[in-house]
């Protein structure tokens, strides 16, 4: 197995565990007190690898183009994030993460827009069966 797939399992396997761990955490509190929590985490944890790495001298080299796009991905993590603990805290986390999982079939279209890659039958298919599987689990 290459190591970027066994990177995205990891990840997967984590994404779930955060549902599950946020849906009972938020559980007597506000959704946007709960997301600044995590975020918190988060932030100790990455700039944690980052000196654990050594990887901080590497901040003199990054470009204003890279900056900008990191810090416009950094507000629409935030923003996900926001949204995602309240519709986990007033819905099902089985119906609010077939949902938010449609970020899939949305970062491949953006991919195909934007990116220019290339657009294959196996993903167009693979596509559509994510967004009727996520019907099919909503409805």
């Amino acid at each position: 197995m290459q190591m970027w797939a066994v990177y995205a399992v990891l990840s997967a396997v984590f994404a779930a565990a955060t549902s599950i761990l946020a849906k009972i955490g938020i559980q007597d509190i506000n959704s946007n007190l709960a997301t600044a929590i995590r975020t918190v985490v988060v932030l100790v944890m990455a700039w944690g690898m980052v000196f654990l790495t050594g990887a901080q001298k590497g901040i003199p080299q990054i470009s204003r183009k890279s900056m900008v796009f990191l810090v416009l991905s950094g507000l629409a993590t935030g923003l996900s994030w926001l949204f995602y603990y309240r519709a986990i805290q007033l819905g099902d986390v089985s119906k609010v993460v077939p949902i938010d999982k449609c970020s899939v079939v949305i970062s491949m279209i953006l991919a195909f827009l934007i990116l220019k890659e290339t657009v294959t039958l196996k993903a167009v298919i693979g596509g559509i069966l994510i967004a009727a599987g996520t019907l099919v689990m909503i409805f």
